[in-house]
C-alpha cells in the first residue's frame, strides 16, 4: 500500500474509532513535505461513499492535507452518510495529489482521461477529477463539472482550468 493511502486509512481509522485527528509526526516523511492540493476518495464495495479535497494547498504539507481531507471524506461529504466503524474493513481509499491548475483557452487542450478540470463563473466553481468512470469525453466532463458548480451546462461563458493528478490506490 502506498504511504499516502496508508496515511489516509490511518487518519480515518483513528478518527472513526477514537475521535482523534492524527497529529504531525516529529519528522514528516520527505515525500510528504511539499505543498499540494489533495483529494481523498472512499469507496465501499466499489461504490463511492466520500470524496473531499482541495485544489490548492490549505495546510503546510501533503501529510496534513491528506489527514484533513481523509477525515472530511469519511465524515463530512454531504452526499453520503458518515463512515461507521463497521465500514472500515470494506473501505477502499485513493489519494490524488494535484498539480497547480492552469487556465485553458481552447477546449482542444483538454482530455477527460488525462486532466481534471475546474470550471468557474462569477462566484460559482466546480471541480472534476480526471479519469472517472462514466466520464469519457471532454463534453461529458464539462457538463458534469458545470452541474456541480450550479452553472447551466449550455453556458459557454466560463473560465476553465486544467490540472493533472498523481493517483494512489
Amino acid at each position: 500500500m502506498h504511504p499516502y493511502v496508508e496515511l489516509a486509512r490511518r487518519a480515518i481509522e483513528e478518527y472513526i474509532r477514537n475521535k482523534k485527528t492524527l497529529g504531525l509526526p516529529k519528522e514528516v516523511p520527505d515525500n510528504m513535505k511539499q505543498k499540494a492540493g489533495v483529494f481523498v476518495c472512499l469507496k465501499k464495495q466499489g461504490i463511492l461513499c466520500g470524496c473531499i479535497g482541495t485544489f490548492l494547498p490549505t495546510t503546510g504539507n501533503i501529510y496534513e492535507e491528506i489527514v484533513r481531507n481523509a477525515v472530511a471524506a469519511a465524515t463530512q461529504d454531504p452526499r453520503f452518510c458518515a463512515v461507521q466503524e463497521t465500514d472500515l474493513k470494506n473501505l477502499q481509499c485513493s489519494v490524488d495529489v494535484l498539480s497547480l491548475p492552469e487556465k485553458v483557452n481552447d477546449l482542444s487542450g483538454l482530455d477527460a482521461k488525462k486532466y481534471g478540470i475546474i470550471v468557474s463563473k462569477d462566484y460559482k466553481k466546480g471541480l472534476l477529477l480526471p479519469d472517472l468512470e462514466g466520464v469519457d469525453t471532454v463534453d461529458e466532463q464539462l457538463r458534469h463539472t458545470k452541474l456541480k458548480a450550479g452553472i447551466d451546462p449550455q453556458d459557454t461563458d466560463v473560465e476553465i482550468y486544467r490540472f493533472t493528478v498523481e493517483r494512489y490506490k
